[in-house]
């Protein structure tokens, strides 16, 4: 079953298509990467699943409602969360504090509450705290709590992003070049804590170019060239397509 269903979705920029008429559906609890090369339209599919961007026309149906055109504060409220090709934490705040930061997306108390330090307000950031650090202790990060995100690895640094997605207990991960500037020890724990976080139920859909973390955790593969959605299938079918090959993969990775 699709929990995500994306259809005839398209986006111009001047006289760029960026998108083109992308169709595809993402299986709930699975893992669909998108993949392909620079300029395919990848990011900007992204951000119009997530609202960052209006579509020119097409449709995102997410959980059975459609979400087109909504903001990115409503989208996340119906249970999409995202991280970025670039970390973009708050240097100065703990890894914790960061991580907080998301779970908020979940809070009810207002801002009058909050700056009253009212006994409900109070209750709330305790369980906001409570349930970042679960985040934190999932991807095993719990000993950088306290540090400053500015002063630890880049490896942990994508970590705290995924905690603080994951966080705001979304239905939907979407993850932007995850493994971007990760070295290959660091791109063994992220495939580890990915498939982690989809042993929580969340269904994840992931842009990437490092194909052989493409092919280790992928159930399903969207492959986009031009704007257009050159292929779809399972891991094995997109290795051996010959489109692909030629067109993303190269002669030499025949």
């Amino acid at each position: 079953m699709s929990i995500l269903q994306v259809s005839g979705l398209s986006r111009s920029f001047g006289g760029l298509r960026a998108v083109d008429g992308v169709g595809f559906g993402a299986e709930e609890r699975g893992i669909t990467a998108v993949i392909g090369p620079n300029g395919a339209g990848k990011t900007t599919l992204f951000n119009l699943i997530s609202g960052s961007l209006m579509p020119d026309s097409g449709r995102v149906v997410f959980d059975g409602e459609d979400i087109t055109g909504l903001k990115p504060f409503r989208v996340a409220r119906r249970g999409i969360s995202r991280t970025f090709q670039t970390v973009k934490l708050s240097r100065r705040m703990t890894a914790l504090e960061n991580v907080m930061i998301g779970r908020h997306v979940r809070s009810r108390a207002g801002f009058a509450s909050g700056m009253l330090a009212s006994p409900w307000a109070k209750k709330e950031e305790r369980s906001i705290r409570e349930e970042a650090m679960k985040a934190i202790e999932l991807l095993g990060i719990a000993d950088y709590r306290d540090k400053e995100t500015g002063s630890l690895p880049f490896g942990i640094q994508r970590s705290v992003e995924l905690a603080r997605a994951i966080a705001a207990e979304p239905k939907l991960l979407l993850l932007d070049e995850p493994a971007s500037g990760l070295n290959v020890r660091e791109t063994r724990v992220l495939a580890e804590l990915v498939s982690r976080i989809r042993g929580r139920g969340i269904t994840i859909l992931v842009v990437e170019h490092d194909m052989s973390l493409v092919m280790d955790i992928s159930d399903e593969i969207v492959v986009l060239n031009f704007g257009k959605k050159l292929a779809q299938g399972k891991p094995r079918e997109i290795q051996a397509n010959r489109e692909v090959i030629d067109i993303y993969l190269g002669e030499d990775d025949a």
